[in-house]
């Protein structure tokens, strides 16, 4: 049987930040080549996974003026399915012409976050219209946890299955060499806007002095935290700006503990690599992350001084790091890439014959 034909609406370009773009990389690197070929769209230099997989194309393009080269390969790509949509205007004018068109392939959505937008100031209207114009309009939707499954059917009553961002256990491990700390480290990682909660850190770095707290990312309240820092006299907070892969590997393995107190997310992948390098997690219950059993491999917490509490007593329990931390490197195996590819490639086979076996080339 021919190969199941996919074209991936992201980029191969390596080292790219954007989380969802990492995600695609690691999933198509670890499609059986043999049942699936793979195109991909590609910039700059692409990862290097995925130039040495059989059977997969790159999609060269222009560094300017991308949206009409994307959306012919949309339209005239010889695929069979076209995974990982995007919001984009590409995107919008395809799914525009796809009745029109006659055309019955495939399209697979992923949902990432909770999906009341309008609830959150820091995206815009305009963007909230083309996701609603885009990601909405797949074929079918798959959420990256339940909690955003439910968000989803509440919002716009729309159904989804359920396939968990996943972490590269083999590159995101523990090091002990690297914990030398004079004094515990915590660590935060994700972009530096009011719902990710960086400004809890501050808070948490004035409560905590004998403590250093480090803050991994950039964002609009860059600035801001280190005006604050600066005029609060934090000597104990670090900024580390936009860390790559490795060097934000090497941050995880320094760190003590993770301290993550976003209240608007899906299923954040720092969370993951976070417990898969060995830290107790400490973080939100608002959005239920399945990444983190309470009391098992961190805490779920309910409030602002819940979260200063349970930062209390893991700081003064150096055995309780150590146990939370160890369970959550083994939780974090059941979320392992491999794991997590493999239900994606039951979902294509699932899909496939039923819109697009036989548009295949």
């Amino acid at each position: 049987m021919n190969p199941i034909r996919l074209l991936v609406d992201s980029f191969a370009d390596e080292g790219l930040p954007n989380a969802q773009m990492a995600n695609a990389r690691e999933i198509i690197c670890r499609l059986d080549s043999s049942r699936f070929h793979v195109s991909i769209f590609c910039v700059g230099s692409p990862d290097p996974r995925i130039t040495q997989r059989p059977n997969t194309r790159l999609v060269h393009l222009p560094k300017r003026g991308q949206t009409v080269r994307i959306a012919r390969e949309f339209l005239l790509g010889r695929h069979e399915i076209l995974f990982y949509l995007k919001s984009s205007p590409a995107s919008r004018c395809y799914l525009s012409l796809r009745k029109k068109w006659r055309d019955h392939r495939v399209v697979i959505g992923t949902v990432e976050s909770q999906t009341d937008l309008r609830n959150e100031p820091t995206i815009s209207p305009e963007a909230v219209r083309l996701w609603e114009q885009t990601i909405l309009r797949c074929d079918h939707l798959f959420s990256n946890s339940s909690a955003v499954q439910k968000s989803l059917q509440r919002e716009y009553q729309l159904p989804s299955g359920v396939i968990p961002t996943g972490v590269d256990t083999k590159f995101f491990i523990p090091n002990a060499l690297l914990k030398q700390n004079v004094r515990p480290r915590i660590l935060f990682a994700g972009s530096l806007r009011p719902f990710k909660g960086p400004q809890l850190v501050l808070e948490a770095a004035k409560r905590f002095p004998c403590t250093t707290f480090a803050l991994a990312g950039e964002g609009t309240m860059a600035a801001d935290l280190k005006s604050f820092a600066h005029k609060g006299k934090l000597q104990n907070v670090e900024f580390l700006g936009l860390l790559n892969a490795e060097e934000l590997r090497t941050e995880y393995q320094r760190a003590d503990i993770f301290l993550f107190p976003s209240r608007w997310e899906g299923s954040p992948k720092v969370i993951l690599e976070a417990a898969a390098c060995g830290l107790p997690v400490i973080a939100r219950r608002d959005y239920e992350p399945e990444t983190v059993i309470d009391g098992q491999t961190g805490y779920l917490t309910r409030s602002d001084s819940e979260i200063f509490q349970r930062l209390d007593e893991l700081l003064k329990n150096a055995p309780l790091r150590s146990a939370l931390g160890a369970a959550g490197r083994k939780d974090s195996e059941r979320f392992d890439w491999d794991v997590i590819t493999r239900q994606w490639e039951q979902v294509f086979i699932d899909l496939a014959p039923a819109r697009g076996r036989q548009h295949a080339a």
